[in-house]
């Protein structure tokens, strides 16, 4: 790669860089606590928001209120009025590895063109109406197949992939289990 012509994934890896090392000294301000509002519209519709979080010692709030409405499908006599929490689940997957692809390409001087994922998983939804008690509710597996175009080999783009899946916490939290505890008040 030519030096007048600068890697620029829209990344910045200094400030990522600086951060780890701040966080190595200092690892009580790495501990976060990340948060999710839902309220009920109506049917199987919902509406999740998200606008504040705990980090780096002190209560952080995001530039602007995010909101994701989930349904279910019209096949589950649903409205269909938003994409299934499943679906959601599985956008995440992608945002996180997605994120951490452009990262790493950075991080290692690699010129993103594109890159696109799709990502499927299978499930047996009887587990889910209850019709068959040994079904389990969720997926069955996700493949994740990605389409990457780069000023890089096919084994460094891999390598990218491949480091972008072992820091990506959406990763770790579907294959991993976590401790989810519910109560209502």
């Amino acid at each position: 790669m030519a030096i007048n012509n600068p890697v620029n994934n829209g990344v910045n890896t200094d400030a990522l860089f600086g951060a780890r090392e701040a966080l190595t000294k200092a690892p009580e301000a790495a501990q976060f606590k990340w948060r999710a509002s839902c309220e009920w519209i109506r049917g199987t519709q919902s509406r999740s928001t998200v606008d504040s979080f705990y980090g780096l010692g002190a209560e952080q709030k995001h530039k602007t209120k995010f909101t994701y409405d989930s349904d279910h499908p019209e096949v589950f006599a649903s409205e269909d009025a938003a994409a299934t929490p499943v679906e959601i689940v599985l956008a995440g997957l992608a945002g996180c590895l997605t994120a951490g692809i452009a990262a790493v390409a950075q991080a290692r001087d690699v010129q993103l063109r594109s890159v696109k994922a799709t990502l499927e998983a299978g499930m047996d939804i009887r587990g889910i109406l209850g019709a068959d008690p040994d079904v389990r509710n969720g997926f069955d597996g996700i493949k994740v197949t990605y389409k990457i175009d780069a000023d890089a080999s096919d084994d460094d783009i891999k390598a990218i992939v491949a480091q972008s899946q072992k820091r990506s916490a959406v990763y770790d939290i579907i294959t991993n289990p976590t401790n989810v505890t519910v109560e209502v008040k």
